[in-house]
């Protein structure tokens, strides 16, 4: 027997729909990479979408086609999170602090047929333009009198404004199976290259309404939201969705994320909750601190992407009166997947219990399911001793890679059931709360990006002084960890730190560049010839960076 109850599809539009007839006049506030701010409403924000939609049928995108973005958190990318996918085609965001060969890697895989880019990032779309394979149409997200002045450097660059000018924003949106692709990210949380992660109407919705729940980030339509995480990474935690959604207010940083342009938002705009990656509020905290400021709005801040230190949590809490929102998740999980909220047993403890509380990655959301195993892939107990691979499960966390790269991740269980691996080693209190103790994979996570390793690797080992290197995290106060690059020499070669060094100028993202490099006898190896990278990490657990 079936319910009687109606089916219709949980679409992104329908978000942006419900903000325009229940929320229309609220506002969006967004610094805009002219320098000016701009302000606009979920009512002026849906009707613009909607000529998104109209103008990329008129360009030929197509249900499912690629549109990828190079963009910073503003108006007119919102405009296209909900202008491409609820016209049906995919939303691509792209990670401009991303090499120029890996950007050119991934849009070809992506196979985008569109390119958006807001200008700050005329140099590298100049840099890559000549190398793509699908696209069709490289748009610059501004007005004709923005347009760079040497524009014609790129033949048939279109104008964003002229493109929604020539639109009336009368268009339906269409209805279609919810489980069609809506948005598509790229992970280098992964050895060799990035990995695309598919994200699903459906997925998006539910992971909308969980996010917003009241023991997550708590949104409603009281608060006033500033996303310093940027739509490029993982959809801004979802944020550009539950804003409209929920009809609280948003704030769109734009480029300006130093603490000065970050302070100056949060009080002029009555910012009530953020969320970022620790290192941001890092350079926030120490512009309040060295100006003897205060917040006076701002109550939750939400902060994942790497552990925030405990000393920034209590910071955040007895200095200012922000309670943080310790959170933990992947692309693969859109990214959501737990978050610190208390118990009812917390609310008469003690502010050191509470602290302590607060300082783990917290408890699952509702629509995430976890647990922890040993080698043998028996499940551990939530004992909040056993230490295990940490594997998730959910409606909204990844089955397999686009174009299914690197196979079938899942790891089955005894009932067939798939969960997905992590890389996390965590262990799990009787409450529920995960901890992270550990990262099994080899990829350094600096300031909330994942740097790979091995990529490191293959450039050391391409010097002719070079025998064997390998790459390690190696702590740093400001950025969590950075790339140490541990080498033996070839017999007989000489080369120094800054040749090596210097050797990688071009070949990366120059924030990949390692931060020291140490010279060793040896590296040691396993039984089968691989580097036991383990025993790196032991050696040099205390290494003290230059940069540090």
């Amino acid at each position: 027997m079936y319910g009687q109850m109606m089916q219709q599809p949980l679409l992104i539009s329908s978000l942006i729909v419900h903000a325009e007839r229940h929320h229309g006049d609220r506002e969006v506030v967004s610094r805009r990479v002219e320098g000016d701010i701009h302000r606009t409403t979920y009512k002026q924000i849906a009707q613009r979408a909607r000529q998104v939609a109209q103008a990329l049928a008129n360009l030929g995108v197509c249900l499912g086609d690629r549109v990828a973005t190079l963009a910073w958190n503003g108006y007119r990318h919102m405009e296209l999170y909900y202008g491409v996918s609820g016209s049906g085609a995919v939303l691509h965001t792209v990670n401009p602090r991303l090499h120029p060969d890996q950007i050119v890697y991934i849009a070809d895989h992506a196979e985008d047929q569109a390119m958006f880019f807001d200008l700050t990032f005329w140099p590298l779309i100049q840099a890559v333009a000549g190398r793509t394979k699908t696209v069709k149409h490289w748009v610059a997200m501004c007005d004709r009198a923005h347009l760079p002045a040497d524009a014609a450097k790129l033949p048939g660059l279109l104008c964003y404004e002229d493109l929604l000018a020539a639109q009336d924003g009368r268009y339906a949106w269409p209805e279609f199976e919810e489980n069609t692709a809506s948005s598509l990210c790229y992970t280098s949380g992964t050895t060799g290259n990035p990995k695309g992660v598919l994200y699903s109407h459906r997925s998006t919705v539910l992971h909308t309404l969980a996010a917003a729940l009241p023991d997550c980030l708590g949104v409603g339509a009281t608060d006033c939201v500033l996303p310093v995480v940027p739509m490029f990474h993982v959809n801004s935690w979802g944020i550009v969705y539950l804003a409209p959604m929920t009809g609280a207010k948003l704030v769109l940083p734009g480029p300006g994320l130093d603490g000065k342009s970050l302070y100056e938002l949060f009080e002029s705009e009555g910012v009530t909750v953020s969320a970022g990656v620790p290192t941001v509020w890092q350079g926030l905290l120490a512009y309040v601190d060295a100006n003897g400021l205060k917040f006076s709005t701002m109550r939750r801040s939400a902060i994942g992407g790497s552990a925030c230190p405990p000393a920034m949590i209590r910071k955040f809490l007895d200095d200012y009166g922000v309670r943080v929102i310790h959170a933990w998740g992947m692309t693969e999980m859109s990214p959501i997947g737990t978050a610190a909220a208390f118990k009812v047993q917390h609310v008469t403890q003690t502010a050191e219990q509470r602290l302590a509380v607060m300082a783990t990655q917290g408890r699952a959301v509702y629509g995430v399911d976890m647990k922890i195993v040993g080698e043998d892939g028996k499940e551990l107990p939530w004992d909040g001793q056993a230490s295990g691979d940490l594997l998730v499960r959910g409606p909204w966390i990844l089955s397999r890679y686009f174009k299914d790269e690197g196979g079938n991740p899942l790891v089955p269980d005894a009932d067939g059931h798939g969960w997905f691996p992590t890389g996390d080693v965590a262990k799990i209190s009787p409450e529920g709360y995960m901890i992270i103790t550990d990262r099994s994979k080899d990829v350094i996570k600096s300031g909330g990006e994942w740097i790979g390793s091995i990529d490191l690797e293959n450039i050391a080992m391409a010097h002719p002084a070079v025998a064997m290197a390998a790459c390690i995290a190696a702590k740093h106060p400001k950025w969590d960890e950075r790339p140490l690059l541990v080498v033996m020499k070839k017999p007989g070669a000489e080369v120094t730190k800054e040749d090596l060094l210097a050797f990688f100028e071009g070949k990366i993202a120059k924030w990949w560049t390692p931060d020291d490099v140490v010279f060793v006898d040896a590296i040691p190896l396993g039984a089968t010839g691989k580097m036991q990278k383990n025993k790196l990490r032991d050696q040099f657990r205390e290494y003290t960076l230059p940069t540090a």
